[in-house]
């Protein structure tokens, strides 16, 4: 996707929501969130009464697109996927979200945010099934086996981490911490993302 370059930290004000950008950063006081009152726009909608049902959409579409850091084409991409399988396509699009190489780095606690955990993808220091893989948006498939690079296991992001982290793996990734490796165990369902997502809307937003 194309490089953001301005303060992360506006996206999440954008928002009005934590969207982990900056790591445990955002756990703290340092948060831009919890120290600024208003934020960008706040003043213009608290002169509108109410938000359009389309507005409403397009916020909650950009909110999860950021999140994951893809571009407006690749996301647009994963919809068109999603609601060409069976099943629920909201449910299936965020799915496909977090088969994401990247995320799934993050999710394991390699990478203090999905941004940083793109480019350990990106630099080749992460095997799939022991082969290197440097594309973050690779899907996993259930049973494959990622783990960091034997030159790369004394990388000190990814170390420090490990042990300042204390986000929980979720059920379907099972971690080896000691080997720094861990299998897909099953697919991603809708009750492992603990994220305050309403993926009906941008459904709704992409069908009109």
């Amino acid at each position: 996707m194309s490089r953001y370059i301005e303060a992360k930290c506006k996206l999440c004000r954008r928002e009005r929501v934590k969207l982990f950008l900056k790591g445990d950063r955002c756990l703290t006081d340092k948060c831009a969130l919890e120290r600024k009152k208003n934020t960008p726009g706040e003043v213009a909608k608290k002169i509108r009464k109410k938000l359009s049902g389309y507005a409403i959409q397009l916020r909650e579409k950009q909110k999860v697109k950021r999140m994951y850091g893809v571009s407006e084409r690749q996301f647009r991409k994963y919809y068109l996927t999603a609601s060409r399988k069976k099943g629920v396509t909201g449910e299936i699009l965020l799915q496909l979200l977090e088969r994401r190489l990247d995320n799934v780095i993050y999710r394991l606690n390699f990478a203090p945010s999905r941004a940083a955990a793109r480019q350990l993808v990106n630099h080749g220091h992460i095997l799939v099934n022991g082969k290197r893989v440097n594309i973050p948006s690779y899907l996993v498939n259930e049973n494959d086996q990622v783990s960091v690079r034997e030159k790369s296991k004394t990388l000190d992001m990814i170390n420090e981490t490990i042990t300042k982290s204390k986000a929980q793996t979720p059920d379907w990734l099972s971690l080896d911490l000691p080997k720094m490796s861990a299998k897909v165990v099953q697919l991603p369902q809708r009750y492992h993302i603990d994220a305050d997502i309403r993926e009906q809307l941008i459904i709704e937003l992409y069908s009109k």
